[in-house]
C-alpha cells in the first residue's frame, strides 16, 4: 500500500496496471488473501519493485537494477542532479 501511494496510484489504477482485479489489490493490501506467485510478480512489476521488497521490505540487487534502468533514461545533466539529491539525502541522514 505504501509503495502504491508513493506512486500516486489508486487501487483501481494499480489493478489495471498489474492486470489484476481491484478486489485482489484490496485483499492483498489488507492481508485477507495470499498472492499466487504469478500475481505477486504482476504487482511487483506494476509497482516497479522486486517481489522480495513486497514480501520483506528489503532492498535487493533487482531493486537497484530497476533504479539503474531508470537512471539510464536520463540525460547526463539529470543524472548529476539525481546524484546531488542523493548526496544531500545522505548528508541529512548521517546528521541524525
Amino acid at each position: 500500500m505504501d509503495r502504491r501511494k508513493k506512486l500516486g496510484l489508486t487501487q483501481e489504477a494499480l489493478a489495471e496496471k498489474g492486470d489484476v482485479t481491484t478486489q485482489f489489490v484490496s485483499y492483498a493490501e489488507s492481508g485477507k488473501q495470499e498472492m499466487r506467485p504469478e500475481n505477486l510478480l504482476k504487482i511487483s512489476s506494476a509497482l516497479e519493485v522486486s517481489a522480495d521488497y513486497l514480501l520483506t521490505g528489503e532492498i535487493i540487487d533487482k531493486d537497484l537494477l530497476i533504479l539503474s534502468d531508470k537512471l539510464r533514461r536520463l540525460t547526463p545533466s539529470q543524472v548529476r542532479t539525481v546524484e546531488a539529491i542523493i548526496d544531500e539525502c545522505n548528508n541529512l541522514f548521517n546528521q541524525k
